[in-house]
């Protein structure tokens, strides 16, 4: 991991290969690490840089809140201070989706593509803001295990249950290694996120969307009529895989990622 100063910040990022650069962007509470079975797969023939966002892993911590703006801020700082001038592939998922709209919104011609995985564009209700309200005041008074127990249920399909106890455990221990001010400060920030539905009509970047079949947060239903509204993109449905597809079922996901980056004009 190297150590890069961003924003009057420091950010860790996993930083390995040549060739065209895909930026992978995690989600909620997590670190870079939850996509690892991409990393090594696409390191080979692309440059793929994946950071701890703010607040996450091994990155410097900012209390109060913080925005998908300046997430999306932070990275474009980053590839500058990575020296990457050409445009990026933009892989998010859940809130790293956020952060990639925001992306696309201010550095579009950074952007040589969209993979968003399990996101919404829609904002919070007010049940939904209140409830990132209510997490950003458990986790500062009883810690990140707390959070971990509370969001672990809903992350996963019943078949990675089953299948593989180990993921769970492994963002278990993410979850609960993160800090709590880190966790606090981006459950307010998306609490404030901005609907951008309307804006999907005009967002022209090639973009892959990736939905887990058994995604109760980020449902197909809600994906599909995302991908409906844009001009150019295409959707995949991972099976046995929730809202964590990436990490549930790696080599579905990794199989529909390739042809989409091998299709991109150079």
């Amino acid at each position: 991991m190297k150590k890069v100063a961003v924003n009057g910040i420091t950010l860790a990022v996993h930083d390995e290969g040549n060739g065209p650069p895909i930026l992978f962007v995690h989600g909620f509470p997590l670190s870079h690490s939850m996509w690892r079975a991409q990393l090594e797969v696409f390191a080979v023939d692309h440059r793929v840089i994946a950071p701890d966002l703010r607040g996450f892993g091994e990155s410097d911590v900012t209390e109060g809140t913080v925005t998908m703006e300046q997430h999306a801020d932070d990275l474009a700082g980053l590839l500058d201070e990575l020296n990457v001038d050409e445009p990026v592939v933009f892989c998010g998922l859940s809130m790293g989706g956020y952060i990639a709209w925001q992306f696309q919104q201010k550095y579009a011609e950074r952007l040589r593509a969209l993979i968003l995985c399990d996101t919404r564009a829609i904002a919070d209700t007010p049940e939904g803001v209140e409830n990132r309200q209510r997490l950003a005041k458990m986790v500062i008074e009883n810690g990140s295990a707390a959070v971990a127990s509370v969001m672990l249920p809903n992350l996963f399909s019943p078949a990675t249950a089953d299948r593989d106890q180990s993921a769970i455990d492994e963002l278990r221990q993410t979850i609960e290694a993160t800090s709590p001010q880190g966790i606090a400060a981006a459950s307010l920030g998306m609490a404030e996120r901005p609907d951008v539905t309307s804006l999907l009509p005009n967002i022209e970047t090639p973009s892959l969307l990736i939905v887990g079949e058994d995604d109760g947060i980020s449902t197909p239903e809600e994906m599909r009529t995302i991908a409906a509204a844009m001009p150019n993109a295409a959707i995949f449905e991972v099976p046995h895989a929730g809202h964590m597809s990436p990490l549930e079922n790696p080599v579905a996901v990794n199989l529909v990622i390739q042809p989409f980056l091998d299709d991109l004009s150079p």
